[in-house]
């Protein structure tokens, strides 16, 4: 039997959250809350602000990030989880759980 989203659900969840950073991002937004980009970005010392703009906007774009922009001078955005990636919270403690231990 192929691999392919309909014979494989991990196959969907890793072209949805698949590369270096998604899980690190929604990672640092689950435990931030409502979060800046330069928030993110300074929580993420090692991520170019490129390829953050570019994730948030692939996450926001599969419904997992919320932007909310403000009309303002100067302009403020935050992100924040939607319903979909909050249901990912307990994937993350247990991912945790079980990366502690020994």
């Amino acid at each position: 039997m192929k691999v392919t989203k309909d014979t494989c659900p991990v196959t969907s969840f890793t072209e949805m959250l698949g590369g270096k950073w998604k899980l690190i991002i929604i990672n640092v937004i689950r435990t931030r809350g409502v979060i800046r980009f330069g928030q993110i970005a300074a929580a993420i010392p090692n991520i170019s602000r490129k390829v953050l703009t570019d994730q948030l906007k692939s996450l926001e774009k599969d419904n997992l990030i919320k932007r909310k922009q403000y009309q303002q001078i100067p302009p403020k955005v935050e992100y924040s989880l939607t319903l979909k990636s909050d249901s990912l919270c307990p994937v993350f403690e247990t991912i945790e759980k079980w990366v502690s231990q020994p």
